[in-house]
């Protein structure tokens, strides 16, 4: 599954990796400052605790989305 996939990728032209690559990053860009909102006490947002954990994991099942997304669009 993995040789497919690195055939898959490298049967990309340039812009699609690019754009591969970009995803890649939005996506742990999305699932850090989620799971940073919920855990970095220090972080200067005044939120009530629940809100804060709604918010974190709001963009934590974003962030999955967009993974999912990727995928999908990658076996194409």
């Amino acid at each position: 599954m993995l040789k497919d996939m690195l055939n898959n990728i490298q049967k990309k032209s340039l812009r699609e990796r690019f754009l591969l690559v970009l995803g890649i990053l939005f996506f742990l860009i999305y699932l850090v400052l989620g799971l940073m909102i919920m855990f970095w006490k220090k972080l200067p947002l005044n939120m009530d605790p629940m809100y804060r954990y709604a918010f974190g994991i709001l963009l934590i099942v974003y962030s999955g989305i967009r993974f999912l997304r990727l995928i999908n669009s990658n076996t194409e």
